[in-house]
């Protein structure tokens, strides 16, 4: 009796402890080699920007190729795409 109760107790610490632990942070950046510096305006669908979460440090700007080519990663510090993110957004605001 005074083993089982010993067990019972040690097995409601385990789960306590386990359920305690912080879990591992896994990095899930949808960028993960080099991103492009430029693609051409006439091959964009749509652009998607990510900013830093808890699961990527990186901002990710990601843009959508017309007739499924896929998508690309952009470079989120090159001239090309901040001046791409700054005339969406005025198109977007317009519209």
């Amino acid at each position: 009796m005074k083993s089982a109760a010993v067990f019972v107790l040690f097995a409601g610490l385990l789960i306590l402890h386990v359920e305690g632990q912080a879990s591992t942070s896994v990095r899930r950046c949808f960028c993960l080699g080099p991103a492009a510096n430029a693609v051409r305006l006439q091959l964009v669908d749509k652009i998607e920007v990510y900013p830093v979460s808890a699961s990527c440090e990186n901002v990710e700007v990601i843009v959508t190729l017309k007739n499924g080519a896929g998508k690309k990663c952009l470079n989120p510090n090159s001239g090309f795409t901040q001046k791409y993110i700054k005339a969406a957004l005025k198109k977007r605001s317009a519209a």
